[in-house]
């Protein structure tokens, strides 16, 4: 009695569909991390064409100039958000990091820089320490400081009746109006930030604890990771970053303006997510969050040069652009998965 003829069995298919499903993974991957410079780029190609004032030397300088105080606040907030958390206080703390700024002018350089960082700095701490060791939601504690910090500067200021105005430290205003080939000290100060904030990120352990924090708070403590700690640390950084983008707004001004940050905070997040940080936390980049804050100073600047529109047109525009792409993040974090 022969023995019966085995039959063979094709992998070929399982192999092809399991070869398609790493393709998959990694091109949403990559569209989630560059597709904000893809974007950019488009729009840039697309204005410079149409708006013959878009790309003169003075437009594009403004541009930069004004996209460097958001910037260096929303490096803040990525850090922030990747940790899973969010930060609603840090337009009101830019705000009152320029009041102080220009009130501590009187004490030469020094005292213009310190006292702002120093308060900021405080309040980014609680804010951590109360998320931190307390296990209160962040929207609820940067609620609660964005009314502190806001009402602490009406106090300073006299219910906005006083205006403080920085004429004691020439060397002060250099940091928001010097200039270094036509381009404003405020962004390389912008850049040097985001440089530092990448290798933070991408080349130290406290980087990869961010991401394990936003994305597996319960595994990262498993794993004995210091979690409340980093929280702590992302907070301060928070504050501080907005308290310096206030000071750099107050040398650029000349004054401390007590209206202005209204609302700040809700671009900050906006650039961080169309940059390709999810809200989520675990995920995210400094060099997206940068690119979010140029896209969007991109499109608000189309808007201004169409003419026919009012600057109302420019929230419009970014929160329609901020849930088509939080729609998309939705459908590339699935398809990552």
């Amino acid at each position: 009695m022969s023995a019966p003829t085995p039959v063979p069995v094709t992998s070929a298919p399982a192999s092809g569909t399991s070869a398609q499903r790493v393709r998959g993974r990694l091109a949403a991957r990559t569209l989630q991390r560059q597709g904000t410079a893809v974007v950019f780029v488009l729009v840039m190609i697309v204005a410079w064409i149409a708006f013959p004032n878009f790309g003169t030397t003075g437009n594009l300088g403004n541009l930069a100039l004004d996209g460097s105080f958001l910037a260096v606040i929303a490096l803040g907030m990525t850090f922030v958000i990747i940790t899973g958390g969010i930060d609603l206080s840090v337009g009101s703390v830019y705000a009152l990091g320029g009041v102080l700024a220009a009130y501590g002018s009187q004490w030469g350089f020094f005292g213009a820089l310190l006292l702002p960082l120093a308060v900021c700095g405080l309040i980014g701490l609680l804010n951590g320490f109360l998320v931190a060791r307390t296990g209160m939601p962040a929207f609820i504690v940067t609620l609660a400081t964005l009314l502190f910090a806001r009402g602490l500067l009406l106090a300073i200021t006299d219910e906005g009746a006083t205006t403080y105005r920085i004429t004691e430290s020439d060397a002060f205003l250099e940091i928001g109006r010097g200039e270094l080939f036509g381009i404003g000290y405020p962004v390389y100060i912008a850049l040097l930030l985001f440089a530092a904030g990448g290798v933070l990120l991408r080349r130290t352990g406290f980087g990869q604890t961010l991401f394990a924090t936003g994305g597996a708070e319960q595994s990262a403590l498993l794993m004995g990771l210091p979690v409340a700690r980093t929280k702590m640390i992302v907070y301060t950084l928070s504050g501080l970053l907005a308290g310096l983008a206030g000071a750099m707004t107050a040398a650029y001004l000349e004054s401390g303006v007590t209206v202005i940050g209204v609302g700040l905070e809700l671009d900050a997040i906006a650039v961080v997510v169309i940059g390709g940080t999810l809200l989520t936390g675990g995920a995210g980049t400094v060099t997206g969050t940068l690119f979010g804050v140029l896209l969007l100073r991109v499109i608000q600047n189309v808007i201004n040069q169409i003419g026919t529109l009012d600057s109302n047109y420019q929230s419009v525009v970014s929160g329609a652009f901020l849930l088509v792409v939080v729609v998309v993040q939705r459908y590339l974090s699935r398809a990552r998965t």
